[in-house]
């Protein structure tokens, strides 16, 4: 039987976790990256239709490319976080299910369906980008997800020539307590939630 998670794993994962608008000078490494991966790969998605597809923009030349498709405060961000992550869809994921997802003919279910691979994809790998972002949380490090660029340009400058779209960004790194502010409400049970 699985055991609820202790007081100081929630704290990391959720209570005390905030979202980061600046970084320390200390570098994300490529096993960290690769960790998060195998992580956040094992959330559940549709099908097992793993729709995301990430650029981790580690490079300057990366970073700036991305940042000049940002408003200007996010771009700031970008250029000064140790990696900023793409988190795209493949539109076209349904061409994995073979593999993916044996145990039924799930490609036929969004081939010739393109308003439904469309949702699918949009859906999953948003599911994908929160799991990315608790897969990082839980490896000690913080993120600063965002919307604030030109989806269309970091699709042409990114996934040219593909199927896969941009969903949102994230920053990623050790983030700098002295870059955030208050926490913002977070209303108690009652109010957003209904049982019926």
């Amino acid at each position: 039987m699985t055991k609820p998670l202790d007081p100081a794993a929630l704290d990391q994962l959720f209570r005390t976790a905030r979202t980061f608008n600046g970084y320390l000078d200390k570098p994300v490494s490529p096993q960290q990256m690769d960790t998060i991966w195998e992580l956040m790969k094992f959330g559940p998605t549709s099908a097992n239709s793993l729709p995301a597809r990430l650029v981790w923009c580690v490079s300057s030349e990366a970073k700036e490319k991305l940042a000049g498709l940002a408003l200007p405060a996010n771009g700031d961000k970008i250029r000064k976080a140790p990696v900023t992550v793409i988190i795209g869809m493949d539109m076209e994921f349904y061409e994995h299910l073979p593999e993916l997802f044996p145990h039924a003919d799930a490609r036929s279910w969004f081939a010739g369906a393109p308003t439904l691979a469309e949702a699918t994809a949009f859906r999953n790998s948003s599911l994908q980008g929160a799991y990315f972002m608790i897969a990082a949380r839980a490896l000690g490090l913080d993120i600063g997800p965002m919307s604030g660029f030109n989806n269309d340009a970091v699709d042409e400058a990114f996934f040219a020539g593909t199927h896969v779209k941009s969903n949102f960004i994230s920053t990623l790194g050790y983030g700098d307590p002295s870059s955030i502010f208050g926490r913002s409400p977070r209303p108690a049970f009652e109010r957003f939630n209904t049982v019926i």
